[in-house]
């Protein structure tokens, strides 16, 4: 499971780095600046879509290891459903709004103009995402990870093979890959809709007064799901409103890190996805030894992944910097973030491990506060404090310090709650996902 979820995330990260190198063989600073302006408010409505998702896994994974199979299909209705009409909501939003949320980030000029080209293109897509990932999770809750693994792999190899063709065959530009990201989901949404519905038969008919009900259960988990979520784009969003005040070309710079990390630790990252519905599982089955054992084993694999990246990306940091055409100050911040900072992603993995545990074992609210903290105590006073240090270097430094912090803080919390069920494992102490 950890294997599929692995290449999965590791795909959909590829698919933003994918457009963003496409971008930048065409040698325009104000492009790839604009690609990170635009993909940082894209993010914020994605991920605010994958609130469905995360409820879907805890619910569909605890009611499977209860024996509670028509629960689960009705809980699959009922996610698929909250996703569908959280994503048309944010949709809108998104596209209302998207020049003043430019305006936020300091966006300027022609990049300021490009940006919200991608961002008006690509918005359908927001709707199609969040019912796409829905169904992964879903499938991960099914214990079908491979078929999750297929959705999302699909979106990804569809969209990097329509990036080229859309970019250079076509002249589109910006508005390239944001056409192919609308077209991805497109063709993998189907495809987790066959999984679901033909293959699992895991849906029961709507009946509203049964989603209705359920929709009170979704949103017991996925508030705070989304409260911990959204705290990923709205750290990239604030450090990039500080991060561009030294110009397009540190900007770009950051750009090309903020896509190349999550690629690069996507390994690390999927074990959060690996175990949230294994947790899940042996949770609803009242195994607490077991969800501890997943615990330690996923924060093993995830350590010892990152430390060994790191030291790739550290000793080959010039090399990545040429493969994106980076010159001046676009590749002094490459260069420098992978030879320093990127070993701080360790704590970034462990953090999101600890969260997966959080949000299957009863205890979301948590897992939106350690996120909360992180952004508000961790990021924000960090980062401006290094700014005023040390220019662009101390804004990155101040948010790595952060992330250590709170990554370590957030594995003590779950292991303490993990301990907890494993002494008083005849009667848990902790609140059942549904209750």
């Amino acid at each position: 499971m950890a294997l599929t979820s692995s290449i999965g995330t590791m795909s959909l990260f590829l698919v933003d780095l994918a457009g963003l190198y496409f971008l930048a063989v065409l040698k325009n600073t104000a492009i790839t600046a604009a690609m990170g302006y635009a993909s940082s408010i894209i993010l914020i409505a994605v991920t605010a879509g994958l609130g469905g998702g995360v409820a879907a896994s805890a619910l569909v994974s605890s009611s499977i290891g209860a024996g509670d199979t028509d629960k689960a299909r009705d809980y699959v209705t009922s996610n698929l459903l909250f996703s569908l009409m959280q994503g048309i909501i944010i949709a809108i939003v998104i596209t209302l709004f998207s020049d003043n949320l430019l305006l936020l980030i300091n966006a300027e000029g022609e990049a300021r103009y490009l940006a919200r080209l991608y961002i008006l293109t690509v918005s359908p897509s927001i709707i199609l995402a969040g019912c796409t990932l829905c169904l992964a999770a879903i499938l991960q809750g099914l214990g079908d990870p491979l078929r999750a693994m297929y959705v999302i792999v699909t979106f990804s190899l569809v969209t990097i093979i329509l990036d080229p063709l859309l970019i250079f065959n076509l002249n589109l530009g910006i508005q390239g890959p944001a056409i192919a990201s609308v077209m991805g989901y497109f063709v993998a949404l189907c495809l987790g809709l066959h999984g679901v519905f033909k293959v699992h038969s895991a849906i029961n008919p709507i009946r509203l007064s049964k989603v209705w009900h359920d929709f009170r259960y979704i949103w017991i988990i996925a508030y705070p799901a989304i409260l911990s979520q959204l705290t990923v784009p709205l750290e990239n969003l604030f450090i990039t409103n500080v991060i561009s005040r030294f110009g397009d070309a540190i900007f770009a710079g950051y750009a090309v890190i903020s896509r190349l990390m999550p690629v690069a630790f996507a390994i690390a990252f999927a074990m959060s996805n690996a175990v949230a519905p294994i947790i899940g599982q042996n949770f609803g089955a009242g195994l607490y030894k077991r969800v501890r054992r997943t615990l330690t084993q996923s924060l093993l694999i995830s350590i010892g992944y990152t430390f060994g990246t790191s030291f790739i990306l550290s000793a080959l940091s010039k090399q990545v910097a040429r493969v994106f055409n980076a010159v001046g100050n676009t590749e002094d911040v490459i260069v420098f973030f992978c030879s320093y900072l990127s070993i701080s992603y360790v704590f970034v993995a462990a953090l999101r491990i600890a969260q997966a545990a959080f949000n299957n074992l009863g205890y979301p609210k948590l897992s939106a506060a350690l996120s909360w903290g992180r952004i508000t105590v961790g990021t924000i006073p960090l980062a401006y404090l290094g700014a005023i240090l040390d220019g662009w270097k101390g804004v990155l430094t101040g948010n790595a310090i952060g992330a250590a912090v709170f990554g370590i803080i957030a594995v003590l919390l779950s292991y303490g709650i993990t301990n907890h069920q494993s002494l008083k494992s005849k009667e848990p102490l902790v609140r059942s996902p549904t209750q």
